[in-house]
This record gives structure tokens, C-alpha cells and sequence, in this order.
């Protein structure tokens, strides 16, 4: 099968031909129609992720059709060849204590196509434990949006919808208005609330500000302007970025017994980000982390977008085809990443 390959971190990617996935007993395999360009995969290529064995295929959020179906998958789970559908990047064994209960997103012995073995920038790709993993797309969802939902928009939606708690009357800033940031900004808007898109490219708070948030401008004295728009600090701020930067911005941002949420990967020196910790004992703050959200989790989201509450197509800014991936992830090397909205892939 033709897919995107490194054999080195850092190194150029390259399309190649390569042996198709065997399908696990309790797995299947997925014929990739679309799939995202996203940031955890640059993260992946450059080496900050210690799950990559090299070579590499990277790539994991996708949607497509049931190509194979493994040999202890049941009849009585409804799956079939050719059925349309996505996946959690976070792929739960389902046996765990923590899947035990009911939190498959931070399940103990996770798969995660892309990371743990390779991904989606191919024609196939394998997906472990299908009977728990496997999610049905609705016939009224392409899979260009189904495949932008699979990490960015189905992670904001878990950190806003159950992470951070938001009320109504409350206001949330978003830092960072690339694709996580850009569907926690729909979705809070389309809550009712008001939400404040913060970023340094004029390009990513011009999108914000389309999907109905105040723009803010990023960087120094980011935390100072949230204040002073909201009128004391918001109730919740979304690190969706994951710098040592935008995070304390987002924790200094908040009024007392406010909720920071982070969401943006933290690597480096990042993952050892100072935090005003005199500001969340004087005002009883909470620090949240938000990784993934469960396939059991779905429903609701996918209700949602083909209702037409949220529409996720609209933060799709590029469409691309396999051939133009390896310059695509190199392009997030330079300053301002991929720009703002999606890249998808299609397949």
C-alpha cells in the first residue's frame, strides 16, 4: 500500500510503498478515505513522543471503511465489511482498571494508530479491540468531516463539554486558534457563552473572530487584555496551543475559583511549566488536564454535528492528498505552524 513514511526523527518523510497492516484477532483494518494533518503528528515525527519505533507511519485521526474484520470480532457486535467509520485516537483495551471505569481515554494499556504502530497517512490502517473502538458514522457525514473530528474537534469537545464545567453566563478564553482552539471557540459559542480566541497570527484570530469569538492578541500581556475584556478575568481559559507561555497566560487569565484546561501537548522544558501558584491558592483555582474523549463518548458529538449545532467542516481550511503530506508536516516546522483551521488529507 502507498503511505507516508520516516526512518529517521527530523528526517524529510517520503511516500512510499509499504507491507499492507495484518489484521489483529480482535482488531480490524480501515480503508483510509480521509484523514487530519495535525500537530501531535509533527510532535511524533520530531522525536517527542517515546512510543515511535522508527520506520514510521504517522497519522491518527482518520475515517474510511471496514476493510477486514478480525477472527474474534463477534457477529452480534453488527460489524461488517465495507460499514463507514471512525475511531478514537486513543484506542481503549477495555479490560483495564481505568476502562473498568468508564474512562477508556486514559485507559492503562491504550493504542494509539500513528504512535504505537503505524497511522493513517496510508490506504489502511489497523484499529485494536473494533467491538470497543469501532465507531458508526452517520450516513450525513462525509469522511472530510468525519475525519476532522477525530482529534482536535472530539478533544475540545470533551474539555469544554465535561472538563472545564462551563455554565451558562460564563465566559472562556481559548489560547491558541489552530484546530483544537478553533473547535472549543465553536463549540462554546455555540453553547451561548462568550468566548475570547487568543493567538499571534492575525489569520488564526481572524478565524476566531468568524466563529463568533472576541479576538484577543497572544503574547506578552495576554493575560493583562483578558482581564481588562472580560472585566476581572474569565471563568475558564483552554491552553489548546501547550506552551509554558500560553499556559500561565491562560492560569493568569482567570477570576477566583476559576478552571484552567489544558489541552495543548507540553514537551520539552514545556513540560515542566512554572505555574502562578500564588494565584491558585489566593483564588482557589483548578488546573485540568483533558486527553482524547472515550468512543462511548461519540454519540452525543456526532448527534450534534448532524443536527447541525456544530459544524466542523467549516474549521477545514485545506484539503490535500497523500502526495503532499510529507511537505505539509514539514511546512508546521516554520513559525505559525499550519495556519489556522484544518488540513485534511484525503485519501
Amino acid at each position: 500500500m502507498r503511505a507516508v513514511q520516516f526512518t529517521e526523527f527530523g528526517a524529510a518523510p517520503e511516500l512510499a510503498d509499504v507491507p499492507e497492516p495484518v489484521c489483529p484477532p480482535r482488531g480490524a483494518v480501515i480503508r483510509v478515505r480521509a484523514t487530519g494533518l495535525c500537530r501531535s503528528d509533527w510532535h511524533g515525527w520530531m522525536g517527542h513522543d517515546d512510543s515511535i519505533s522508527l520506520p514510521h507511519v504517522p497519522g491518527h485521526e482518520f475515517a474510511g471503511e471496514i476493510a477486514e474484520l478480525g477472527s474474534e470480532v463477534s457477529a452480534e457486535s453488527g460489524w461488517q465489511v465495507g460499514d463507514r467509520v471512525t475511531a478514537p485516537f486513543i484506542c481503549a483495551c477495555g479490560r483495564c482498571d481505568e476502562c473498568r471505569s468508564g474512562n477508556e481515554q486514559v485507559c492503562d494499556a491504550q493504542s494509539q494508530p500513528g504512535f504505537t504502530h503505524w497511522g493513517s497517512f496510508a490506504e489502511l490502517v489497523v484499529v485494536d479491540e473494533a467491538e470497543l473502538n469501532l465507531i458508526r458514522l452517520p450516513d450525513s457525514l462525509g469522511f472530510v468531516e468525519a475525519a476532522s473530528l477525530g482529534c482536535r474537534f472530539a478533544t475540545a469537545y470533551r474539555a469544554i463539554v465535561s472538563r472545564s464545567r462551563l455554565a451558562p453566563g460564563e465566559q472562556i478564553a481559548v489560547h491558541g486558534c489552530g484546530g483544537v482552539g478553533l473547535s472549543a471557540i465553536m463549540i462554546a459559542v455555540a453553547a451561548g457563552l462568550r468566548v475570547y480566541g487568543v493567538d499571534v497570527s492575525d489569520a488564526a484570530l481572524a478565524a476566531a473572530e468568524k466563529l463568533g469569538a472576541v479576538p484577543v492578541r497572544g503574547g506578552e500581556g495576554a493575560a493583562e487584555r483578558i482581564i481588562e475584556a472580560s472585566g476581572g478575568g474569565v471563568d475558564v481559559s483552554v491552553d489548546a496551543f501547550g506552551s509554558s507561555e500560553t499556559s500561565f497566560a491562560s492560569v493568569r487569565s482567570l477570576k477566583k475559583r476559576g478552571r484552567h484546561v489544558q489541552v495543548g501537548l507540553m514537551f520539552g522544558d514545556s513540560a515542566l511549566a512554572a505555574m502562578p501558584m500564588d494565584a491558585v491558592i489566593a483564588g482557589e483555582l483548578e488546573i485540568l488536564g483533558s486527553h482524547g474523549m472515550a468512543a462511548r463518548e461519540y454519540p452525543s458529538m456526532l448527534g450534534a454535528v448532524a443536527s447541525g449545532d456544530f459544524r466542523p467542516i467549516e474549521l477545514v481550511g485545506r484539503r490535500i492528498t497523500l502526495d503532499e503530506v510529507p511537505e505539509a508536516l514539514a511546512a508546521m516546522s516554520a513559525a505559525g505552524g499550519a495556519g489556522s483551521g484544518m488540513t485534511v488529507v484525503e485519501v
